[in-house]
């Protein structure tokens, strides 16, 4: 089962802080749509952001990080690496005279 994982300023929750964090942090999105920044603000941070990394998703907040726009969760680098076939088909390419 995928975690739902909380970290601020690096330092990272307990399962039980975590998960009423992420039980804030859907009640907040679901009334204002998109409003990381305020979500930040209520909970005495500058910044929150979502991301996705291989143990499930994680939301990374800050005292002192600028809020960036709300986008979709980036990906870890350690959950991009899982394939992709991107070399298979650059080798694709060459053999294809492209």
């Amino acid at each position: 089962m995928a975690r739902l994982s909380v970290t601020i300023d690096g330092a990272p929750l307990s399962d039980d802080e975590a998960r009423a964090f992420w039980q804030r942090f859907s009640a907040y999105m679901d009334e204002h749509k998109g409003d990381l920044a305020g979500f930040a603000q209520s909970e005495g941070l500058a910044s929150v952001h979502p991301k996705t990394s291989p143990a499930g998703a994680l939301l990374v907040g800050s005292r002192s990080a600028p809020q960036g726009a709300y986008a979709t969760a980036p990906r870890s680098a350690a959950a991009e690496s899982g394939g992709g076939g991107g070399a298979r088909r650059e080798r694709s390419r060459k053999n294809r005279g492209a």
